[in-house]
């Protein structure tokens, strides 16, 4: 069964449980009413003698809505399944653009690669992969778009994303935990808050409160009962309970402030690396996270369930039935010790738990990936040294089954650049997206969109979407030389280990200084050991690979305008480009040129 069958099989069955769910829903909301209404009819007719006949029907009442809590996370959960079977099949359809999270708030600005190669976005890198749960997730995969890993790194995760691949059940299982298929654990909060200096730290004085409590509950019961004990004691305790409560609120406060936020989604962070805990795992990398979570001694999935349940604890002071009662008991105040003592244990693990979820979540989203595109995409061959890439049928990762496949090599025997002449829209700019999308996914342990790929680690530097900045006030061709300089700096840094991309370089000045600055600027970053593509319309830059024997090819592509009408067969193909359609364009909107 291919991917999509197995999908829609699935997202079948997973439709039926939660259907038959809704159903069960229906009736244990039905029951729930009913119930209600025979111990309202009892509680009036009956009046007090008749107290002793609501004890059934009420903890009846308790079981029935205890068993529909239940059944409510297990509908959701089916609801979840659904959803994440549907984004699968709109992925592997190629209709997931714009449905998915696209990633704007984690884009870095002024970034070599990151809006040229549209990482971020509608249509994006990341709105393809992102298929994580969690925050920790997201930072984790945005991380490793934006950064390549060595070639060591990288053949880790290779190995990771191949035996995650298979498991389509484990992935599921991630999917659907927590209360619905969104995004949860917000690391940056729970960081935050694991770093923050304690601020109860007093082990003595959480067992005097325990036991000023305890005092003040036993001789407040003892006084109520039988009055053996004077009032004025109670009310001293009490007191005493009031002073020391002020004592500390200007430290409890911040305390139970600064649980709020992370409290939420706790649950799931809990669940996600239970899963990591128990999960039989093969790959060196996942052993590897499973032996980071049990580095603290406790399971880490044990230590944020036990938070978890202290934060629920101390949220129940909140309830109105229990306002008063929590007072007397100085349920904030202990509480609030309590999570400090557990925070001065076990937060300094925290933010080693949200590096193994983060890197665990993303592992699967590149495993999903490459569980997707089966007959599409390979894992490519690292290579530790020099500077190439060797691409066969290479497409770009986003686009559909029908996008046209091109060889390229640069680098190693190859030319070390490519010049890539043609017409517009004949394809030269995505091949620059489709070379640099590709070495990105390569450099992260995720599979190519290619027959075969081989690369060496290479930094990347890009300009094709340079734009100017009027709040800058900066233009476009400012802009685009700042870029080229950060390049070749770049360039100098990584002593020639990098992959240029430039579109339309220079395009923003004079012919004549266009040809002298092009020729200088890509001869320097040649001479460097760096290898790229350069796409122009100006058929004077192809010249400079004449200038360049050996280490400077041409390439180009190729149009035909007949009855008005563009035709590409976007293939490259070796040469300078010998036709134009600038002119066919203008006069086929109109324009008398």
């Amino acid at each position: 069964m291919n991917i999509e069958s197995e999908y829609r099989e699935r997202l079948r069955q997973r439709r039926q449980t939660l259907a038959g769910r809704e159903r069960v829903h229906a009736r244990y909301a039905f029951a729930r009413v009913v119930l209600f209404l025979v111990i309202v009819a009892i509680a009036i007719v009956g009046g007090v003698p008749a107290a002793t006949w609501l004890i059934a029907p009420v903890v009846a009442f308790a079981v029935l809505a205890a068993g529909h809590a239940r059944l409510l996370n297990l509908r959701d959960r089916a609801a979840s399944a659904v959803a994440f079977y549907e984004r699968g099949l709109a992925r592997v359809t190629y209709q997931w653009i714009g449905h998915g999270r696209d990633g704007r708030h984690l884009a870095p600005e002024h970034h070599l690669y990151a809006e040229d190669l549209d990482i971020f976005g509608r249509g994006s890198l990341f709105e393809l992969l992102a298929t994580t749960r969690t925050h920790a997730g997201e930072e984790t995969l945005a991380r490793w778009l934006l950064a390549p890993a060595g070639p060591d790194v990288v053949r880790a995760r290779q190995d990771a994303v191949r035996e995650l691949a298979g498991r389509l059940d484990l992935r599921e299982r991630v999917a659907v935990m927590g209360d619905a298929l969104g995004i949860g654990v917000h690391a940056k909060v729970l960081r935050a808050w694991a770093g923050t200096p304690i601020a109860l730290r007093s082990a003595a004085v959480r067992i005097g409160l325990a036991v000023l409590v305890a005092s003040t509950v036993g001789t407040l019961l003892w006084w109520w009962w039988n009055g053996g004990v004077p009032g004025s004691i109670v009310a001293l305790l009490i007191v005493a309970q009031m002073v020391i409560a002020q004592v500390y609120k200007k430290r409890v406060l911040p305390v139970i402030e600064a649980v709020d936020e992370p409290a939420h989604d706790l649950e799931l962070l809990a669940d996600l690396l239970r899963t990591i805990e128990t999960e039989p795992m093969t790959a060196a990398r996942l052993r590897a996270l499973q032996a980071a979570v049990a580095r603290s001694g406790r399971p880490a999935s044990a230590e944020i369930g036990q938070l978890s349940r202290m934060i629920g604890w101390l949220s129940a002071r909140h309830n109105v039935y229990f306002a008063i009662p929590a007072g007397l008991l100085m349920w904030a105040t202990q509480w609030a010790f309590a999570i400090e003592a557990w925070r001065s244990r076990a937060g300094v693990h925290i933010p080693e738990w949200l590096d193994v979820v983060g890197e665990f979540e993303a592992l699967p989203a590149l495993a999903t990936y490459a569980a997707e595109h089966p007959d599409e995409a390979v894992f490519p061959t690292m290579d530790a040294d020099g500077a190439l890439i060797a691409a066969v049928d290479l497409k770009h990762p986003t686009l559909p089954a029908s996008a046209i496949g091109n060889s390229v090599a640069i680098g190693g025997s190859a030319p070390q650049l490519l010049i890539v002449s043609g017409s517009n829209m004949s394809g030269k700019s995505t091949l620059l997206r489709s070379l640099g999308a590709n070495a990105v996914l390569a450099q992260m342990g995720a599979p190519v969109r290619a027959a075969a790929f081989r690369m060496a680690p290479l930094d990347i530097g890009a300009a094709i979407r340079v734009q100017d900045s009027l709040v800058d006030g900066r233009s476009r061709f400012m802009a685009e030389i700042t870029r080229l300089k950060a390049i070749v700096d770049l360039t100098a840094a990584r002593q020639g280990a990098v992959l240029f991309l430039l579109d339309e370089i220079l395009g923003g000045t004079n012919s004549h200084d266009r040809r002298i600055g092009s020729e200088a600027l890509l001869a320097g970053l040649v001479a460097s050991g760096a290898v790229g593509l350069v796409t122009t319309h100006d058929l004077a830059l192809a010249d400079i690979a004449t200038r360049l024997p050996g280490r400077a090819d041409n390439v180009h592509f190729v149009d035909r305008f007949e009855d008005g009408e563009l035709a590409f067969d976007y293939r490259l193909r070796p040469g300078i480009v010998q036709t134009s359609n600038a002119l066919a364009l203008m006069r086929s909107i109109g324009l008398d040129v």
